[in-house]
């Protein structure tokens, strides 16, 4: 008699692998390689007749594993963790032995089609080196499993996390740049900058495929960045055979970018557009003829923007771009008189007429669903779920793209994409209105919250991938209440706000738009002289704010008062009425949003909105609403 059973598994680290990024691409390529590895987890599991129950994993992205590509996946579309119904004799060691496989035969294609023959004729030894390789590659990945025989219980696999058996071992040697628990590959085992570099300029100067882009000059790595910086290069070549018990199935990889946007690229995208539009094309051809003498390369030749034309001026690396790195005497060391003259062009370019000064800054954007684990025990609202997800995930790709971004990865209800700042807010208001157009109907109460970081270029990616989690988890989600949507704004010099609201606060009646975008434009018209808030009355805001501690109805009429007196004596009004009192009642009803998106209210899903709680005026939404206005360029 067959008796079933219920397996759940997933794959970590994620935090480990995924978020510690120097570079967009690192991000990108974890994400990839977490949803191509977990892709091989539920292969491994059909092969013993067991059936995924959720998440509905991405068809095109299983296809194409086995060479059958209709549209190539670009990005991790695939969940980190599963379930499967699967029979009494089911055995899942060999899952685990499935993903170690392929990751190591993924890894050993690397190492013997790029890192070995780059020394072919070299007097450097890679006994030390493939050592550490074969050290690091088969001991990193942290597979946790469980079998019930109760199809409601989905909080088993949270359960056997909870006993943490998985540790990776202290290293010995010099760390790697970006994985700073392991050692980088050159062996090297005190600091030597010497011994190191003969490796890496060695490696530099013999790989091919592009390794002068996939590595800077200071960059030392361990094996698992290694993979992820150059699994792309060979990806679409890649085939294995996964032998398991007494089954085995080939394995086969597709063509993937190994061109990834860069954050300084991302946040230049709508001046580039500018460009596109206002610059003579003499200008433009002399520009990049220059920044390809500085750079050597066209870095974002495979960069695809949806409001960018595709031509050579649009493809060069985003840091010629922005005259603090040209003048930075540690980037493009021994090329002086090359970034003096595209100092002087860039100046010429951003001096025409019309030109806004380029954004230093980018946007992260995460989201996730609300209230759908404790849904899913129920069996009657397993299959919609499914269902619902699926639909979501299918779209989100073309709405990032719509929106000018990069998605760096989307699979049930979570998303994660790098855009430019004009875009970030559109972007999460469109995916939040089609996650509920797929839930529409359906007998499943669920919401969408999502967390954005605007970040300087020079903030480390690392510490704003750690810190998005946070954000969302903690702030829209516990803090806010969920269906809430939270910002922060990271400037060089560290956090500089943070604002978050219920989403049915932030946004406007028809759901489209938010305040924020509204009251934000209407600062941006400051410049045609048709202006409603000036800079000077948002900035004094803050000190308004600090005398005005007062919660509930009373204090948020205090501060309508107060505020609108401000507004009426900054100069800066459109109010022209003789009557005093129809200038108040005028000043008050134009401040009343702003005054809104500067209370922050804690959503309560059992009440009315009426209801909900609402604490002491915060001056970070009026500083939000100038630094979107002002895109993040000070005036």
């Amino acid at each position: 008699m067959s008796h079933k059973s219920y397996f759940h598994f997933t794959l970590g680290p994620v935090q480990g692998f995924v978020a510690q990024a120097r570079r967009t691409r690192d991000f990108w390529a974890g994400s990839f390689l977490l949803s191509w590895l977990t892709a091989v987890a539920i292969k491994a599991t059909e092969q013993q007749d067991g059936v995924i129950i959720f998440p509905m994993a991405d068809k095109n992205f299983l296809d194409a594993m086995s060479g059958n590509v209709q549209q190539a996946p670009q990005q991790g579309s695939i969940p980190n963790r599963f379930k499967a119904e699967v029979e009494s004799d089911f055995d899942p060691q060999l899952i685990n032995q499935a993903v170690q496989q392929a990751w190591v035969l993924l890894a050993n294609c690397i190492w013997d089609k790029d890192i070995a023959p780059a020394f072919s004729d070299s007097d450097f030894s890679l006994e030390v080196s493939k050592k550490i390789w074969d050290r690091q590659i088969p001991n990193f990945w942290d597979m946790t499993w469980v079998i019930t025989t109760d199809n409601n219980d989905s909080a088993a696999l949270d359960k056997r996390k909870n006993w943490r058996t998985w540790f990776l071992p202290d290293e010995p040697g010099v760390k790697c740049s970006v994985m700073g628990n392991l050692q980088e590959i050159s062996g090297v085992e005190k600091p030597n900058r010497i011994a190191s570099d003969k490796f890496w300029r060695t490696l530099r100067k013999n790989a091919e495929k592009g390794i002068e882009n996939d590595f800077s000059e200071k960059e030392a790595v361990c094996a698992i960045t290694y993979v992820k910086r150059r699994f792309s290069r060979y990806f679409k070549d890649f085939t294995a055979t996964i032998h398991i018990d007494t089954q085995h199935w080939d394995l086969k990889g597709w063509s993937v970018p190994s061109g990834v946007p860069s954050v300084a690229y991302m946040a230049a995208v709508h001046w580039l557009q500018q460009v596109d539009e206002k610059i003579e094309s003499s200008l433009l051809a002399e520009f990049t003829r220059v920044a390809k003498r500085l750079t050597g390369n066209y870095g974002e030749w495979q960069t695809k923007i949806n409001c960018l034309e595709d031509n050579k001026f649009n493809a060069l690396d985003g840091n010629v771009f922005y005259r603090n790195n040209l003048e930075n005497p540690q980037l493009y060391i021994k090329k002086e008189g090359v970034k003096g003259e595209l100092l002087g062009l860039l100046k010429e370019i951003n001096e025409t007429e019309g030109m806004e000064p380029v954004s230093p800054f980018y946007a992260v954007l995460m989201m996730d669903g609300d209230s759908l684990g404790m849904q899913m025990s129920d069996l009657d609202k397993q299959t919609f779920i499914t269902k619902g997800l699926n639909e979501f995930t299918q779209k989100v790709p073309s709405i990032v793209d719509n929106n000018n971004g990069f998605l760096v990865y989307a699979g049930g209800d979570d998303v994660l994409a790098i855009l430019p700042l004009e875009d970030a807010i559109p972007c999460a208001v469109a995916l939040r209105a089609h996650y509920f157009a797929c839930f529409e109907g359906k007998p499943v109460t669920t919401t969408l919250s999502g967390a954005i970081e605007y970040a300087h270029i020079k903030t480390p990616l690392t510490k704003v991938l750690k810190d998005i989690h946070q954000l969302l988890d903690k702030v829209a989600k516990a803090q806010t209440g969920r269906d809430a949507i939270a910002v922060r704004v990271w400037k060089p010099g560290g956090l500089q706000l943070q604002w978050s609201q219920p989403w049915e606060v932030a946004l406007v009646e028809n759901n489209k738009e938010t305040h924020l975008q509204q009251l934000a434009e209407k600062l941006r018209k400051n410049d045609q002289d048709d202006v409603q808030f000036s800079n000077k009355f948002l900035y004094k805001i803050r000190a308004r704010f600090n005398l005005l501690n007062i919660e509930g109805e009373q204090g948020e009429e205090v501060a309508k008062s107060l505020i609108a007196v401000d507004y009426l004596q900054s100069g800066k009004t459109e109010i022209t009425s003789p009557k005093a009192s129809e200038r108040m009642a005028l000043a008050e009803q134009t401040v009343q949003p702003l005054i809104t998106q500067c209370i922050p209210v804690i959503r309560e899903a059992d009440k009315e909105k009426s209801a909900w709680q609402k604490k002491p005026l915060e001056a970070d939404g009026a500083l939000l609403i100038r630094f979107l206005a002002q895109k993040g360029v000070e005036k």
